[in-house]
């Protein structure tokens, strides 16, 4: 007796069809984040960060009555004075002051022991050893700790947003919401020159003090030295002869700092529609009206660029220098 044959076919489970490994890259940038978010370094910085938020809030919503019975209804632009606005005493700076000035403490705190602290550890060798390509670990080092940082300024500005419609009990306009939007952007570009910076001092120096001191003297040397050098170079005539003053004002643009003060002041300030002082070919037939968005895009577009540019240079010499390093065990 015959029986017919049966042709046993089995199924794989949904669950391991639906499996797939994940990208050896994306796994370094999710260690990575992890490392960040549970150390005490991060929750320093954001308790830092978060005060001064609240502080620079407090005193722009003291002050912004008194703002808005001064301004016209039709120009008023109310909701950017929650970023540029301080009060009558000037005790404590505005939201664009504290993002300018603690930022780059931000992208310093999170990037100056990046490789060096690896390296220190003992865990350098261990994960080049890795069948993984080496630029994976200095690019998940930066992605990782700029996903941090875009994730952090977002949810500080949506926070200053928010409360201020509860304060105000009104909402931004369009034209103010995307400059708003945009001038958080702009901040995470601007934190992540400082983060390159970090990052490249981290693999150029083998101690993670040395690296830590190179980027906080650079950073002190921009923010407080660098214009007294500029006024000293220039002299004393430049409000007058106006190549005097384009030659100090390319000088002063070398500064990141500068750069994201002009970028920010045009971008939350619309009233303002020049970066330098107007001749009187360019003040004939001027219409006093604030600049649109797409203007004042425009008008920030080279210091964008400049900035973007010193940000990737950083990040280029960086990743040049790890490349070629001899890692030891």
């Amino acid at each position: 007796m015959k029986f017919p044959k049966v042709k046993l076919k089995f199924k794989r489970r949904e669950s391991e069809e639906s499996f797939k490994p994940m990208h050896p890259f994306w796994v370094i940038v999710q260690k990575e984040v992890g490392d960040h978010i549970r150390s005490w370094r991060f929750v320093i910085l954001l308790v830092i960060l978060f005060l001064t938020c609240f502080a620079s809030l407090y005193t722009a919503l003291s002050a912004i009555r008194d703002a808005a019975a001064e301004i016209d209804s039709n120009q008023s632009f109310l909701f950017l004075n929650l970023f540029t606005l301080t009060d009558q005493n000037g005790s404590l700076p505005p939201f664009i002051t504290f993002i300018s000035f603690l930022g780059p403490i931000l992208g310093i705190g999170l990037g100056f022991d990046a490789i060096s602290a690896e390296r220190n550890k003992g865990t350098l060798s261990r994960i080049v050893s890795q069948p993984i390509p080496r630029d994976y670990l200095i690019n998940a080092k930066f992605v990782a700790t700029l996903l941090i940082v875009t994730f952090f300024i977002f949810s500080l500005g949506f926070l200053v947003i928010g409360l201020g419609i509860l304060s105000i009990g009104l909402p931004p306009t369009w034209d103010e919401f995307a400059r708003m939007v945009t001038f958080l952007f702009l901040s995470v570009i601007y934190i992540g020159f400082w983060l390159n910076l970090a990052i490249l001092f981290s693999v150029r120096f083998k101690q993670t003090a040395t690296s830590a001191l190179a980027s906080i003297g650079l950073w002190l040397f921009f923010s407080l030295f660098y214009s007294m050098l500029v006024n000293l170079v220039s002299g004393q005539s430049s409000a007058n002869d106006p190549a005097q003053f384009a030659f100090m004002q390319m000088l002063s643009r070398l500064n990141p700092s500068y750069l994201f003060s002009e970028m920010t002041t045009i971008l939350l300030t619309p009233s303002i529609r020049a970066l330098g002082p107007l001749t009187m070919e360019q003040a004939v037939g001027a219409i006093p009206t604030p600049l649109p968005f797409m203007q004042s895009l425009l008008l920030i577009w080279p210091q964008f660029i400049g900035l973007l540019a010193a940000t990737c240079l950083c990040f280029g010499i960086s990743y040049l220098i790890f490349m070629r390093q001899e890692i030891r065990a």
